[in-house]
């Protein structure tokens, strides 16, 4: 195995998931007769530049094809989450009618629709059908691709550069790194600003997210790491911010090499803290499989022990992370025989590998499970804010990572 980035021999193991479908490949009722594809679900670590990265084994245009049903707008937390950024990045960087933003992967318009109303020129890159029909629906100009320097060297052919390019969670998505990062320089016009949000690989090692590992993230992120990848773009990072989102992200602030911007001091503290915190030490990698097996044992525990005791167990939310941990656990619906979930592009399916049946939130009024496991334990809050209801029945709610707890 080669690095993607460094191309450099990688042998240093972090997690080996076994083998599982792809988190996102949430199957129809009249697909349950047919057999599903597994891929293998490994993560190792080039000790040349650290980065972290999954073996390749299944196509991007497999994992987001026209059927991909995560819709942005899902969650309320995150559309606030957006809406401040852009309200934010607007006023920072002095957007205005004569400014051109371009957002990769804008998924379903939830971010962009904040530049259409303010009247900021704007456009969407999204390659999966369903999420880019709810975007235009939405107002938002979207070209149905996907990213990569082919693509921005006709974007600035056609003197389309942007002032300003976002990336919501697509860095750890795209399988050639090196590639996608030339094309962010490529469309960044000079004096241009690129912010990308992406889950911090730090956070990750701290508290045990194994979850978040899917064959939909091609790479998973050390601040450390990026730098190194910027540079070799001819790119630079002049901030950051450490951010709570899907358990603890980054937003990092870049430009061309050039740029005249100063360096602000938290990038350069966050550098020294993950060197600190070992993320360039292969002893901190070798601990993480023990560290994950034994939550997923403890979640599996606690679940045989409520099927002996006679008491009911529903979770909350057909996440990818939550695809991860039942298919690595083993779970499947006589422990768990329902998950419900907000989206409609996903009731009435049912959960890849798990086959678990994915159902509306009304159905924990209906069944009153007397535990909800929370799937998404990054939105648990919102969770047992919107399904408070539970508590009439005496449910309790319960995530598995980065710890077991039970409310």
């Amino acid at each position: 195995m080669k690095c993607r980035h460094c191309a450099a021999s990688v042998t240093l193991p972090f997690i080996d998931l076994g083998t599982a479908p792809p988190s996102n490949a949430y199957l129809r009722a009249d697909a349950l007769a047919a057999p599903e594809v597994y891929y293998p679900l490994r993560v190792s670590v080039c000790e040349s530049c650290w980065l972290v990265q999954t073996e390749d084994f299944a196509r991007p245009d497999v994992l987001f094809d026209a059927d991909y049903a995560y819709f942005s707008s899902t969650s309320k937390g995150w559309l606030a989450h957006c809406a401040r950024y852009a309200a934010d990045i607007t006023a920072r960087l002095g957007l205005n009618r004569s400014s051109f933003v371009v957002e990769v992967a804008a998924n379903d318009g939830y971010l962009l629709k904040n530049f259409v109303a303010a009247g900021i020129p704007c456009l969407g890159i999204e390659p999966t059908a369903g999420t880019a029909a709810a975007a235009e629906a939405a107002g938002v100009p979207t070209l149905r691709r996907f990213f990569g320097a082919a693509l921005a060297a006709e974007l600035a052919g056609a003197g389309q550069l942007a002032d300003l390019i976002i990336g919501n969670n697509v860095y750890a998505h795209v399988p050639d790194i090196n590639d996608f990062t030339a094309g962010l320089r490529t469309l960044l016009r000079p004096g241009g600003t690129i912010t990308l949000e992406f889950p911090h690989l730090l956070r990750l090692v701290e508290q045990v997210q194994f979850d978040t590992v899917y064959h939909e993230h091609f790479s998973y992120l050390s601040l450390a790491t990026v730098a190194t990848i910027f540079r070799a773009a001819g790119l630079r990072i002049w901030d950051v911010e450490q951010l709570p989102t899907h358990g603890g992200s980054l937003r990092v602030y870049g430009c061309h090499a050039a740029d005249d911007r100063k360096t602000t001091p938290a990038v350069a503290a966050l550098l020294r803290e993950e060197q600190e915190q070992g993320l360039n030490d292969t002893a901190v990698y070798r601990r993480f499989q023990v560290r994950a097996d034994a939550l997923k044992d403890e979640l599996l525990r606690f679940l045989v022990e409520q099927k002996r005791a006679g008491k009911s167990v529903g979770a909350y939310g057909a996440a990818a992370k939550g695809n991860t941990l039942l298919n690595y656990a083993g779970i499947k619906p006589d422990l768990l025989p329902f998950v419900v979930d907000a989206a409609p592009a996903k009731q009435g399916r049912y959960m890849p590998g798990s086959r678990i049946p994915i159902l509306a939130p009304d159905s924990l009024r209906e069944r009153r499970p007397d535990f909800v496991l929370i799937l998404p334990w990054n939105i648990a809050p919102e969770v047992r804010d919107q399904c408070r209801f539970v508590r009439e029945w005496g449910g309790r709610f319960v995530t598995a990572v980065p710890q077991l707890l039970i409310e």
